[in-house]
């Protein structure tokens, strides 16, 4: 059984209404309302499961048209056009063709979107992914890329169903989950698009649902792929971008793969060779001299391309003050961050730094 919104099936019967005048109501097989365009506190509509349970489609009971609206061969809902006449018969008949439809393509979507499901989590083989697309009439050969949005709340519906109102219009799209707190988004791009649309598209997330479901999200992606059978692989691109970047690019709500740099190299490392390097360089962890202020100073610094002026400037320092700590660093350390080799070797030792303790915490 496919179960479709009531707010779906609401404006559907709203609309019928508006053009036509009946009202209507659709009830499941025990007579519990899930839509109506009438209050019916006070209406008595029979025995509902009788009806469902009888050999007939259509019924006329105490001055109302009652329909059976199936999912293949299996009564899921029963209709009822306020009146007797025929013009209730016949808006009652068109109703019911209306639910079915949207059952059909609700069946379809929840289809594609548990193939889709399979496809991240490797659980089918390669003969069956090209089969199962074809069945289900998804393209095999499309440029597509996978995001990954992580919302800050579990389960949070609001955000699901904007993307889903977002995407809806684009039938080569896909949205779904596999855990609390992270939507995967399966995007399909256009010939000409590169990583500037993708990163639009993020940018447009990111603002839709800050505004409108009032939510703090990060979004991640992996790199363009041009088979179905490689969706797997952007969906884990994309799991790290959203993981490396939480520890070496907090300030960033949107990560790429293609832009993680050295971060993945060191995400991709074995915690011993991390323990190892960092006992080589700092004796096993980071002098305790290397406070807040003296790190935002090196970070500064990074950014500044090791431009002593302009950052000295960009932190309201001397020149002389910002030198005299950049040679404090220099003593505690062994490493002059002046010299382009000792700044490299400080600026991966920090990115390992930040990397052993993100694990920890995982522990």
């Amino acid at each position: 059984m496919i179960m479709i919104s009531s707010q779906i099936i609401q404006k559907t019967l709203d609309e019928l209404r508006a053009i036509t005048r009946i009202d209507l109501c659709v009830m499941d097989i025990d007579g519990k309302v899930n839509s109506t365009t009438f209050a019916i506190e006070n209406e008595d509509f029979g025995d509902v499961r009788s009806f469902a349970e009888s050999m007939a489609d259509s019924q006329v009971m105490k001055g109302y048209h009652f329909f059976k609206i199936y999912d293949n061969q299996t009564v899921e809902y029963v209709l009822v056009a306020k009146g007797g006449n025929e013009d209730a018969y016949m808006i009652g008949r068109v109703a019911v063709a209306q639910i079915q439809n949207l059952i059909v393509a609700y069946k379809e979507r929840f289809d594609k979107s548990n193939f889709i499901q399979n496809l991240i989590l490797d659980n089918l083989l390669l003969v069956d992914v090209y089969n199962k697309a074809k069945k289900l009439h998804i393209a095999v050969e499309a440029k597509r890329v996978v995001l990954l949005v992580e919302t800050k709340n579990e389960k949070d519906q609001d955000s699901i169903e904007i993307l889903k109102n977002l995407f809806i219009s684009r039938n080569n799209d896909f949205i779904t989950a596999i855990d609390e707190k992270n939507i995967i988004i399966v995007r399909s791009l256009e010939e000409n698009d590169g990583y500037e649309e993708i990163e639009n598209i993020a940018k447009m997330i990111v603002d839709m649902l800050n505004a409108e479901a009032m939510s703090q999200v990060r979004v991640s992606y992996g790199n363009i792929i041009h088979e179905i059978k490689d969706v797997s692989r952007s969906y884990k691109e994309a799991k790290m971008a959203l993981d490396v970047g939480k520890i070496f690019y907090v300030g960033k709500n949107i990560v790429g793969y293609n832009n993680l740099g050295i971060g993945r190299l060191i995400y991709q490392l074995p915690m011993p060779l991390c323990e190892m390097f960092m006992k080589e360089v700092f004796g096993g962890k980071l002098p305790e001299s290397l406070d807040e202020e003296t790190l935002n100073t090196i970070n500064k610094f990074f950014d500044n391309n090791l431009n002593i002026s302009e950052t000295s400037r960009q932190l309201f320092l001397h020149r002389n003050t910002l030198v005299y700590r950049l040679e404090k660093i220099q003593k505690s350390t062994g490493l002059d961050i002046r010299v382009f080799d000792d700044a490299l070797t400080f600026k991966i030792a920090l990115m390992v730094s930040s990397y052993m303790e993100f694990m920890k915490k995982q522990d």
